[in-house]
């Protein structure tokens, strides 16, 4: 009987089937990036065939399963529309509903990125009951963490409803909505992966540690420093929040961190530049990225201004890459400002501008160059047009000679520069604009857009 048994047994494994498994990126709802090439992944049977369809396709798509139970498939989308039905068959089949063609980004980074309207944000309850967008999707990666890049991610899609977004990042839906207005009601799906309390080096690839050992070196400081709420090593975020969606297909990402990295901004400027050049390499192309800076915040002293000086440069060196500047909307004694619609719209304005060449008020006024003439220092700006001081005098200059002995400077504006001295200062060799923990700006173009803090130090 037992021997039966045994041969029964072999003959029903040999006939199962395994389901087609897809992870949790690929559901009802979801937003693929319109006009693009788009893969969809999943699991099934070595050899198994898989057919993919979809209503907005005029052809079939075959291929057969990898012998490490793998599949891909990749096809162009058209343009923007909805909802469509996606079909994937092969043993069973798969139907993915009421999903919409148009613009993906991405969002990372910690709290501030995380934060929704039910955290507490300025007029959240007024904004939320406004937040009815059937073709504005969400997707809000789960925190998770993994030492090795993983295949799937924990999340779900849901529909911009009042209901649903007051638990989206706020800075995101106000992203979303101004995309979703400007660019003709075309569909917009934000992923959200961000996690409270992370550093920077838990989102980026092990490989750039293996490559600038000194990157690690510089995160002991952190590493020392465990804590409940988040974990302290890297690359574990990346590994589970990133990497399993480097293969689906995104317009750009957004990034809003850096108060961690206040305890070793020494290192911030080349691990921010390469997590950039990473996530790039493993998604297969140069995608817009735009750094939100950090507000001031009188906790954590001139280690906020060295990270936002960190971030302008970066925004600055890396192409395709910008800065959306919030310091004039900062809360100095809360290290989370509370007025998310202005970051969610400037943000919006500046993708609107550089990806989709809507002519939007966009462009902050950027720190080109500094020359040094006696005792004057010349700074140039770009995006300058009607540079002006906010109370018509400023007050937020330095200067300092080749000792770093700073002080005040007089500054005056001319077109598009900015010149400046300090009776102290007979050969100024550095200088800086809005430097210190509760600094706020008070230099701005036409646009009323705010100028970076600055300083030409190394």
């Amino acid at each position: 009987m037992k021997s039966i048994i045994n041969i029964l047994s072999i003959f029903i494994s040999s006939f199962a089937m395994a389901n087609i498994h897809l992870p949790a990126i690929f559901a009802d709802g979801m937003v693929l990036q319109r006009n693009a090439e788009v893969t969809i992944w999943g699991n099934a049977d070595p050899r198994e065939e898989i057919t993919l369809k979809a209503d907005f396709l005029d052809k079939e798509y075959k291929v057969k399963t990898a012998n490490n139970a793998t599949f891909k498939i990749t096809f162009k989308t058209p343009k923007e529309g909805g909802p469509y039905t996606i079909s994937l068959k092969g043993y069973n089949e798969v139907s993915l509903k009421n999903v919409m063609l148009g613009e993906v980004w991405l969002m990372s980074g910690q709290s501030n990125m995380e934060m929704s309207a039910a955290w507490g944000i300025k007029d959240g309850d007024v904004e939320m009951a406004k937040a009815n967008y059937p073709n504005i999707r969400f997707f809000t990666a789960g925190k998770s963490a993994a030492e090795f890049p993983q295949k799937d991610i924990i999340g779900n899609w849901a529909i911009c409803t009042p209901e649903n977004a007051k638990y989206f990042s706020a800075v995101g839906y106000f992203f979303a909505q101004r995309l979703h207005q400007e660019l003709g009601n075309v569909p917009i799906g934000i992923i959200t992966s961000a996690w409270g309390g992370s550093a920077a080096e838990l989102w980026t690839p092990q490989y750039v540690f293996d490559k600038k050992p000194e990157l690690k070196e510089g995160f002991k400081n952190l590493q020392s420093n465990e804590n409940e709420y988040y974990p302290t090593k890297t690359s574990v975020a990346y590994n589970a929040m990133i990497a399993p969606i480097n293969d689906y297909k995104i317009a750009g990402a957004a990034w809003y961190q850096g108060e961690t990295n206040t305890g070793n901004a020494s290192s911030y400027e080349s691990l921010l530049s390469s997590m950039i050049t990473a996530w790039r390499k493993e998604k297969g192309y140069e995608f817009p990225f735009y750094i939100i800076q950090l507000a001031s915040y009188k906790g954590w002293g001139d280690a906020t201004a060295q990270i936002k000086n960190i971030q302008r440069k970066v925004a600055q060196s890396v192409p395709q890459s910008g800065l959306v500047v919030i310091s004039d909307y900062s809360m100095l004694d809360d290290i989370h400002p509370k007025d998310k619609k202005p970051v969610g719209i400037r943000l919006a304005n500046l993708a609107l501008t550089d990806v989709y060449q809507k002519n939007t008020t966009s462009k902050f006024p950027i720190w080109k160059s500094v020359e040094f003439k006696g005792n004057k220092a010349i700074l140039t700006l770009d995006f300058a047009e009607g540079l002006h001081f906010k109370n018509k005098t400023s007050d937020q200059f330095e200067m300092a000679g080749a000792d770093k002995k700073f002080v005040k400077a007089k500054a005056v504006i001319k077109e598009n520069q900015i010149i400046i001295e300090a009776k102290e200062v007979k050969t100024p060799v550095f200088v800086r604009y809005n430097w210190g923990n509760e600094a706020l700006p008070d230099l701005y173009n036409k646009a009323n857009l705010p100028a970076s803090v600055y300083s030409n130090e190394k």
